[in-house]
């Protein structure tokens, strides 16, 4: 679990600069330039999703079992996941309502995934996981809207036009995710 929490630490802790350290942020992309800033922070959270992937697969050969999943959890996670999947892409693609609406689609995604695999995860190693992004995404979330309020960000409305290629896109990478990869990649099928 110790690999897995370290992994953790360093991917979200990357990823958390913006929240708790801006100022900083800003004076070390001015120093180091943009293009180094960007390297250091890919090399930073590739380490800690190389460690979150090990440590996950070792905390895995022996879970600790905190609660029976119920029955209907998987169509809520299947159900949650598209949704997730499909502002995935909404968060870059221009002029849609999702992004109109939610404002941080990427970062709503991501604690909804999250969200939903805290109810079909019912090990300690899932729910640290789990988790983690969640309250990470949350915070994240509350920050980039403080953000967007401090510095007058205005988000356009979109056009249901606009919405098309995220949720085709969102829907195909799902369904390929779901019914393919997550079993191969993970090693649970999640509806089987």
């Amino acid at each position: 679990m110790s690999i897995l929490i370290l992994g953790l630490l360093i991917f979200l802790g990357g990823h958390s600069v913006r929240i708790f350290a801006e100022g900083w942020r800003k004076a070390t992309i001015e120093r180091m330039g943009a293009k180094n800033w960007k390297a250091a922070y890919s090399v930073v959270s590739l380490v800690g999703l190389v460690l979150i992937i090990w440590g996950y697969g070792i905390a895995r050969r022996e879970p600790v079992v905190l609660w029976t999943s119920p029955a209907w959890s998987p169509h809520l996670t299947g159900v949650l996941t598209l949704i997730a999947f499909i502002l995935f892409p909404a968060a870059h693609a221009p002029g849609n309502h999702f992004k109109s609406i939610v404002k941080h689609p990427m970062t709503a995604g991501v604690g909804l995934w999250a969200l939903a695999h805290l109810f079909v995860s019912a090990t300690l190693h899932a729910v640290v996981l789990f988790g983690a992004f969640l309250v990470w995404a949350v915070f994240d979330y509350a920050a980039a809207r403080r953000r967007d309020r401090a510095e007058g960000v205005v988000y356009p409305g979109g056009t249901l036009s606009r919405d098309v290629m995220p949720v085709v896109a969102g829907v195909v990478l799902w369904v390929a995710f779901v019914f393919f990869l997550h079993g191969w990649l993970i090693g649970v099928k999640p509806f089987v």
